[in-house]
């Protein structure tokens, strides 16, 4: 189990921008590393109404539970380790596993029952993660549902980064600035929107 701080900046890229900062960076294929994110609620989304969000997030050898809780500055991360098997079993299941302990506490001091989650939304990501003297800066190459898309995270440590710093850094990049929405509500959009025609074309 861990806690920690999260400040990120985001926004998303065209593919040729995307391009461009993968030359810029020098970024090779052996930096890339490929996670699936599963996102879970409860039917009346709960969660969603804390401001909060809950994934397990997939590795090749490894998985672990992020429940994101909203401070004054930044995300609170609560993280629980699991198995691959938990992984898939919640995949399978389209529920959230008792594992998660800690993460579990939390929901249970909210009044949260961790029978009431299920599976909203899933998303894959090519990742390539590095520093630089900005801070944490990721590069992601996202699929989920019938999406395609390209998105910048910077993670910074420093409180008094702000939004403003975060635009001059893109300027300094000559990228525009695109107001990302959270992967979570990227994928659960498209899920609705990807159940909904997969339900029109059934009637």
């Amino acid at each position: 189990m861990s806690k920690e701080i999260e400040i990120e900046f985001k926004s998303m890229l065209t593919n040729d921008e995307y391009q461009q900062l993968l030359h810029h960076y020098a970024i090779t294929d052996d930096s890339f590393v490929v996670q699936t994110n599963l996102y879970f609620d409860t039917r009346d989304f709960q969660l969603k109404q804390h401001g909060m969000g809950l994934r397990i997030r997939r590795f090749s050898t490894k998985a672990e539970a992020t429940l994101k809780v909203p401070q004054t500055i930044g995300l609170l991360e609560i993280t629980d380790t699991l198995t691959l098997t938990d992984a898939q079993r919640a995949l399978q299941k389209e529920q959230f596993p008792s594992k998660a302990t800690e993460i579990h506490t939390k929901l249970q001091d909210l009044g949260v029952s961790l029978h009431e989650l299920h599976l909203i939304g899933e998303l894959t990501t090519k990742r390539s993660e590095f520093s630089i003297a900005e801070g944490k800066l990721a590069l992601d190459e996202s699929w989920y549902s019938d999406h395609h898309d390209f998105e910048l995270e910077l993670e910074v440590s420093d409180a008094a980064y702000v939004e403003a710093n975060f635009k001059e850094f893109l300027k300094k990049m000559h990228l525009p600035y695109r107001k990302a929405q959270n992967k979570i509500v990227r994928a659960v959009a498209a899920r609705q929107s990807w159940d909904k025609k997969r339900r029109d074309s059934n009637d």
